[in-house]
């Protein structure tokens, strides 16, 4: 599917006319603060351009949404992971573009499980990731390197296809 309707952003497969505004949004402080520096933030973002929806609201790229499959049969389930711009966090939209990635995920890709791993302090998206289901699993010590060098803790969420809210 190219196009996934949430109540009220609309989540589109990235294309190029997306890519500097998510690049933009991608390389602002505030998304670097939990997604680290790259060197060529375009070279990332078109790394990953075919596993990307860009979050639409009212006309503009406001983020992007990511996923992920794995196929083996014993461990089949998808991941995602997601950034939005500044300027529209705190809105309810990273909640409704993630309800509605897990809704497609789940109903049409046929997943059963979802896995999601924040930052352990990053509160405002724990939260959001409540909101629609996941449930804490534990806590990955050490891992992922934040910008000032040092590793910092991972919280590992899951939702099984019954919890999905």
């Amino acid at each position: 599917m190219t196009t996934l309707r949430g109540e009220r952003v609309t989540l589109r497969l990235a294309a190029s006319a997306d890519i500097d505004a998510i690049v933009e949004i991608r390389s602002s402080p505030e998304v670097r603060r939990w997604w680290g520096d790259e060197e060529d933030y375009r070279a990332a973002v078109l790394e990953e351009i075919s596993q990307t929806y860009a979050i639409v609201l009212d006309g503009e790229v406001v983020g992007a949404i990511q996923w992920y499959e794995n196929d083996d049969p014993q461990y089949r389930h998808a991941g995602l992971d997601i950034y939005l711009h500044p300027d529209r966090t705190g809105q309810g939209l990273g909640t409704d573009a993630v309800r509605t990635l897990a809704r497609h995920l789940i109903r049409d890709r046929s997943h059963h499980r979802l896995v999601i791993d924040p930052a352990a302090d990053n509160e405002p998206a724990i939260r959001a990731y409540r909101k629609v289901g996941f449930k804490p699993v534990g806590l990955m010590r050490a891992y992922e390197r934040g910008q000032d060098g040092t590793f910092h803790d991972g919280l590992l969420m899951d939702l099984l296809a019954g919890e999905l809210t």
